[in-house]
């Protein structure tokens, strides 16, 4: 049976059969778009969230993984490998970037991608992890399946958008990369963001 009307990108759309090692992936934002877009979690509908600060523009396609949530899990994982206190999740899905040769020309729509790794972002002190992945099928980038493979002049760019996509000049940056980490360890935070997001639907069930 087809659906009648459109999934919520959210809590309407698998991960992926293969996940961890392949995902399903909303894209919200694409280079170069010079406004940040997101998914409204309410009616599914991408929304303006603010319009890209300076010259600080996406390095690559931008987006989350569906049924996926950085709570209680993925702050405890961030605490316990960076050896820091991280008291909980940012309260959004798992954001990921997927790098590709191609030029996709907008957001809202779906991939697949493999996780080769990410950065432990900690956002004002709270865990939003980004998943870094590459398109699947793409020829250039499937050649990398880890983090570690890509040429450093990539991973610094993809650091130097997430330390500074939130900076004004008269405010000090409010987020830090707490560690690097490769495709096995990306592969656990996904699950881990899985839980948290069983966890999430579980309270909200128990809310109604």
């Amino acid at each position: 049976m087809y659906r009648i009307n459109k999934a919520h990108p959210w809590h309407g759309i698998s991960n992926g059969a293969n996940t961890p090692e392949e995902v399903t992936v909303f894209i919200e934002i694409v280079p170069p778009d010079t406004v940040k877009y997101e998914i409204d979690k309410d009616s599914g509908y991408l929304k303006i969230d603010r319009p890209q600060q300076y010259s600080n523009v996406v390095p690559a396609n931008y987006g989350f993984i569906p049924q996926t949530f950085c709570g209680a899990n993925i702050a405890r994982l961030a605490g316990r490998n960076s050896n820091r206190t991280v008291e909980k999740g940012d309260g959004d899905p798992l954001d990921i970037l997927v790098l590709s040769e191609h030029h996709i020309s907008h957001g809202d729509i779906i991939l697949r991608a493999e996780p080769i790794g990410g950065f432990c972002l900690l956002d004002a002190g709270e865990a939003d992890d980004k998943i870094i992945a590459t398109l699947v099928g793409d020829k250039i980038y499937e050649q990398y399946k880890d983090i570690s493979e890509l040429p450093k002049s990539i991973v610094r760019r993809l650091q130097h958008y997430f330390l500074t996509y939130k900076n004004l000049p008269s405010e000090p940056g409010i987020c830090e990369i707490a560690y690097i980490y490769g495709r096995e360890q990306a592969h656990e935070v996904v699950l881990e963001s899985i839980k948290d997001y069983a966890d999430l639907i579980t309270v909200m069930k128990s809310e109604k």
